[in-house]
């Protein structure tokens, strides 16, 4: 692999100098995945890291306390389905705490969690802003007020923990899908972006559009980013989103934090114009019919894969 398979790509560099962007627009236009330096959040990632271990480390019975359901989406699980296969993964999912808290957060009992957690999503926000705006400067596109835009009111972080061994016990396992054979299976994000944060374990890895699976590797201080549907479509397939797959630790536990950055949720999702013309290669759709197909295969194998953004594709 080649830091040209996956850039180094200096944020603030990048904001005010297009030197990098070639780089960057061909990690885009292959797999969907560049790496981001000189982000500004070390602070706020260090007290999210610290947050993640400990909630981790709780008994199964306190980590239980803040299950999520398929009513309640949001919280702890250790059972989660990609592609109709159970994960080798433990994860806790919140959303951006309300004022009212008129909001499906659940939250352990430690107020330091809450408030590190709370402060990561701020901070994770605004880059993601400065991400989106730099990818469409490498597709030679410039966002205004009057685009679609991400939302960080439907931007969701899941805090991951990839044990070497299946968290369910053997009463537990009885009830699920047995496990597959990768820690996550291959997927691409539906949103329209991922900051993803992970430790130096290892085992992320993209496919290329030749078909190969090359390494996505942990670098100090970095940020990886990954494209979604959302971007692949709104840029008409010029940019992929990226497919990608985490290999399962035999020896050492793996932990990583994706911020996944959505559109409003009512957004309609189609290709740009100015990048389209008259060949727009998707039908519209919404952001919330799409987003429920995804998440509701997460709690059950429904027979088929989950929804996916060929199904509307316009016919060549």
């Amino acid at each position: 692999m080649t830091k040209q398979q996956v850039p180094l790509i200096d944020l603030c560099a990048a904001e005010s100098d297009s030197k990098d962007l070639d780089l960057l627009d061909n990690a885009c236009r292959d797999h969907g995945f560049f790496i981001l330096s000189n982000h500004g959040i070390d602070r706020e990632i260090e007290a999210m890291w610290d947050a993640s271990r400990r909630f981790f480390a709780r008994s199964r019975d306190e980590k239980q306390q803040v299950s999520r359901t398929q009513t309640m989406p949001l919280g702890y699980y250790d059972r989660e389905l990609t592609k109709r296969k159970r994960d080798l993964k433990e994860v806790f999912d919140y959303m951006r705490p309300k004022a009212d808290g008129k909001n499906l957060n659940q939250w352990p009992d430690d107020v330091a969690f809450k408030a590190a957690l709370s402060n990561f999503f701020e901070a994770a926000s605004l880059v993601a802003d400065r991400v989106l705006k730099l990818v469409f400067l490498a597709l030679e596109e410039r966002l205004d007020a009057s685009q679609p835009q991400g939302d960080p009111a439907t931007s969701t972080v899941r805090l991951n923990y990839y044990p070497t061994q299946d968290p369910l016990d053997a009463a537990a396992r009885s009830d699920v899908q047995p496990l597959g054979d990768m820690a996550l299976h291959h997927h691409t994000d539906p949103g329209i972006l991922t900051l993803l944060l992970q430790d130096k374990t290892g085992g992320l890895q993209t496919l290329t559009k030749d078909q190969v699976w090359v390494d996505v590797p942990p670098r100090e201080n970095s940020i990886v980013v990954n494209l979604g549907d959302v971007l692949q479509v709104w840029s008409n397939d010029q940019y992929r989103a990226a497919i990608h797959r985490v290999t399962p630790r035999s020896q050492d536990a793996r932990f990583s934090t994706p911020y996944f950055f959505n559109p409003a949720a009512d957004a309609m999702i189609q290709p740009r114009e100015s990048l389209a013309g008259d060949h727009s290669h998707y039908h519209s759709f919404t952001w919330r019919e799409y987003i429920k197909g995804r998440v509701d295969d997460n709690f059950t194998d429904l027979g088929v894969d989950d929804i996916q953004i060929d199904r509307f594709r316009r016919s060549a």
